[in-house]
């Protein structure tokens, strides 16, 4: 068992041991909730508890205060803030929609629209669609998660499942978008053009997205919306808060600019209207905040504990490891790939995983002929990828907190992440045969 020490650089030294309170949380939270098959049976705050217990007690050379301010250091990332303001946001805005008839509405409205047995492939499609335009996969669940939630418990579909197909087309358009933090991050750090990376990504993420709608629409195909009758009515005037939160999501507004006017908007049209007064409007709004103490509770422990991870040398250990036995130029693109879904794992953050793992991706790709924009499309699918089923990542604990069900519920039914692993596997097997078969053309035979 050997403890990172900081070398002269001040970088720290590589340590397995480091990474020991990622094996606390997943045997605390995984492994008891299967074990009792009760996703419920251990709250994922408490596991994290003992997880930040864990990598303060496991960080040597340094007094009890040091170890408290560096976890504290972790856990004041403006990353991980913006991250709460948005969730406070999102909580007094979800629930002051769904007390003044916004979210009833608009489920209503979806429902007249659209076929029964299309419902789960439209929700799939419209969360594409949004997160593409948004660039953000948190910005798409706060828009759409309560809708889709509201439209399982209409049709009787599992909510974790109706959930998931969120989740899943959220993650698409974070791959996608030219906005993008991620598809930034990984152009940047791999010196590539957007529309180089953006070709390489759609040979990969469109099949993977065609394959999960086709399972959508299977499994949508029995799904049938209570008759409502020819003479639903439709209250536009409440679906108006919602239509404004997607509007301004869809041009490109800031995802806390984006939640004020629709807070604002439900206040103005639910207390204008009378469908609620002006302290039920307030006290809607605080009931959304607190209703996300658990998801706030989650996401500052693990931004403390990822922090401990990095600064007892676990990252660094995981980067020794995969770059040590590369041979090839399949093991080069497999390696870039593993090294940015376990940076992922440890930080819980696709964009900083992608910054992470961007540099020594970088030096390897040069090694070893890989062109930029292929690098770029590998960081930016696989941290997606992870970041999609990690049940401790925003998006899943966005998630779980707007459908109040567990996050390992939700993972369940996340075909798209999972088909877009298996679609990536397979590019990496197939591209080195292509691309050698493309050098080896008639200007320079191999």
């Amino acid at each position: 068992m050997h403890h990172a020490f900081h070398n002269d650089s001040g970088n720290p030294a590589p340590s397995l041991w480091a990474l020991s309170p990622l094996l606390v949380f997943f045997l605390l939270y995984l492994a008891i909730s299967v074990a009792v098959q009760d996703f419920y049976a251990v709250p994922v705050t408490v596991a994290f508890t003992a997880a930040a217990i864990w990598s303060i007690a496991i960080t040597k050379g340094k007094s009890i205060t040091e170890r408290v301010d560096l976890f504290s250091a972790g856990v004041a990332n403006r990353n991980i803030l913006m991250m709460i303001w948005i969730f406070v946001l999102a909580g007094a805005f979800a629930q002051s929609a769904r007390d003044m008839g916004a979210i009833d509405a608009t489920v209503r409205l979806t429902l007249h629209l659209l076929p029964d047995n299309l419902l789960l492939a439209s929700v799939f499609i419209a969360s594409c669609f949004i997160s593409l335009s948004v660039g953000t996969s948190v910005g798409t669940i706060v828009a759409l998660a309560p809708v889709a939630v509201g439209l399982a418990e209409a049709t009787n579909v599992n909510t974790g499942m109706m959930t998931a197909i969120v989740v899943g087309g959220a993650f698409f358009g974070d791959n996608l978008s030219f906005i993008s933090d991620t598809t930034i991050a990984s152009t940047r750090t791999q010196g590539c053009a957007m529309r180089d990376k953006f070709r390489a990504n759609v040979k990969v993420v469109l099949p993977a997205a065609l394959l999960a709608l086709a399972c959508y629409m299977l499994a949508g195909w029995n799904v049938q919306a209570p008759a409502a009758g020819a003479d639903v009515q439709i209250e536009w005037l409440k679906v108006l808060p919602y239509l404004l939160v997607l509007a301004t999501a869809l041009a490109g507004v800031h995802v806390m600019a984006v939640l004020t006017l629709g807070l604002l908007a439900t206040g103005a049209v639910g207390v204008g209207m009378g469908y609620f007064s002006c302290m039920d409007w307030f006290r809607s709004m605080g009931d959304g905040m607190t209703g996300m103490g658990e998801l706030i509770i989650v996401t500052l422990l693990a931004g403390g504990v990822l922090a401990m991870i990095r600064f007892n040398g676990g990252i660094a250990y995981i980067i020794e490891k995969i770059t040590r036995h590369i041979r090839g130029r399949r093991g080069a693109e497999f390696s870039i790939a593993a090294l940015v879904s376990l940076a992922n794992l440890c930080t819980a953050n696709n964009t900083i995983a992608i910054i992470t793992a961007g540099p020594i991706a970088k030096d390897i790709s040069d090694r070893f002929n890989i062109p930029p924009r292929r690098s770029a499309s590998i960081l930016d699918t696989f941290s997606c990828l992870v970041q999609g089923v990690i049940p401790y990542g925003a998006q899943m604990l966005m998630a779980a907190g707007i459908a109040q069900v567990s996050p390992l519920l939700i993972m369940k039914y996340l075909y798209y992440p999972l088909i877009l692993g298996a679609c990536s596997v397979t590019a990496i097997i197939l591209g080195g045969r292509a691309d050698r078969k493309h050098a080896a053309g008639p200007e320079n035979p191999a």
